[in-house]
C-alpha cells in the first residue's frame, strides 16, 4: 500500500468544515482582512461558539469577557483567532477508530502544541504556527492506525514510542513511508501552505531533512516533552535522551527546554475539556 491508497481507503478520514477549508486558504495571505475571517466564522454557529469558548479560556487570559468573533479577532489578532479555529475544528473532525482511544492522542498532541508554542516564542519563531503544526503533527498515526491497523500493532509492539528516530525508519522499512510522510500528504491536500506541510514532514527528523530548519527541531523537541510528560520520564530520564544536536539547531539550551519549561498541563489549562484531550 502506497500514501495515496491509504489517504483513499480509510474510512475514517476527517470531513474538514467548509468555513475551516476557506481559512486554510488564509493562512499564508499577509493582506488576509479581519472582517474576511469574521465574515468567514459567522456562516458556522456552532464553530464560532467554539472560538469564543476558547478565546475566554484561561489559556489566552483576556481581562474581559469575549462576545463576539470580532472582539476576538481586534483583542488576540487574525493568527490567534485563526488558530483558536484550526483547534476547535480538527478533533472533532475525526471519525472514532475502532481499538483507539482518541483522548489521549489529542492530549499528547495538545501538549505537542502548547510545547511548540512557548519554546518558539522564546527564539522569537512564529508561535501560531508552531501551536498549530504542533496540534496535527502526528495526525499521520491516526490515518495509519485506521487505514493498517494490524501492521501499526504490530509496529508499535516493536519499535518505541514517537518520537525517535527508530519509529520512523521502521515504519519507513515496512510501508515505506511513515506517519509524518502521511500527515504532510493528508495537509497537503487539504491546501494548507507548503511551508505547513513541510514542517509536518521535518519535525519527525530536523536533523536529516533538507534544508536543517528551526522551526522542526522546536516541534520535534516539543513532541518529545510532550510524549516523555505522557510517559512520567522523571528527570534522569529526561536527561538520558535529552537531544542536544536538535536543540543546538533550535536555538534552545536544556535549561529552557528542561529546567525551566513550565508543566505542560500548565501551559495547556482551559484547552484540553474543549477540545476533548
Amino acid at each position: 500500500m502506497n500514501i495515496d491508497l491509504l489517504l483513499r481507503h480509510t474510512p475514517s478520514l476527517p470531513s474538514i468544515p467548509e468555513v475551516v477549508q476557506e481559512l486554510i486558504q488564509t493562512l499564508d495571505q499577509a493582506d488576509v482582512s479581519a472582517s474576511e475571517i469574521a465574515r468567514t466564522l459567522a456562516t458556522d454557529q456552532v464553530l464560532s461558539a467554539k472560538v469564543l469558548r476558547l478565546a475566554n479560556s484561561a489559556y489566552y487570559s483576556v481581562p474581559r469577557t469575549i462576545a463576539t468573533v470580532d472582539e476576538a479577532i481586534k483583542m488576540l489578532g487574525i493568527n490567534t483567532v485563526r488558530t483558536i479555529v484550526l483547534s476547535a475544528a480538527m478533533p472533532s473532525s475525526f471519525q472514532p477508530i475502532t481499538g483507539v482511544d482518541l483522548k489521549p492522542f489529542w492530549r499528547y498532541s495538545l501538549h505537542t502544541a502548547v510545547a511548540a508554542r512557548h519554546l518558539a516564542a522564546i527564539v522569537g519563531a512564529d508561535a501560531d504556527l508552531a501551536f498549530t503544526v504542533g496540534l496535527l503533527h502526528s495526525i499521520g498515526r491516526l490515518v495509519m492506525m485506521g487505514g493498517m491497523p494490524d501492521d501499526m500493532e504490530r509496529i508499535d509492539s516493536e519499535v518505541p514510542p514517537y518520537p525517535c528516530k527508530e519509529r520512523v525508519v521502521a515504519e519507513r522499512e515496512a510501508f515505506g513511508f511513515c506517519y509524518a510522510d502521511v500527515g504532510s500528504e493528508l495537509v497537503r491536500r487539504w491546501n494548507f501552505p507548503d511551508g505547513f506541510c513541510t514542517a509536518i514532514a521535518g519535525a519527525a527528523l530536523p536533523l536529516e531533512t533538507e534544508p536543517q530548519v528551526a522551526l522542526h527541531a522546536i516541534l520535534h523537541l516539543a513532541s518529545w516533552r510532550a510524549k516523555s510528560d505522557e510517559l512520567k520520564t522523571d528527570f534522569e530520564g529526561l536527561m538520558a535522551t535529552w537531544p542536544e544536536a536538535i536543540c543546538d539547531l533550535a536555538g534552545l539550551s536544556r535549561e529552557e527546554l528542561i529546567d525551566n519549561m513550565p508543566p505542560l498541563a500548565e501551559l495547556s489549562a482551559g484547552l484540553e475539556d474543549i477540545i476533548g484531550a
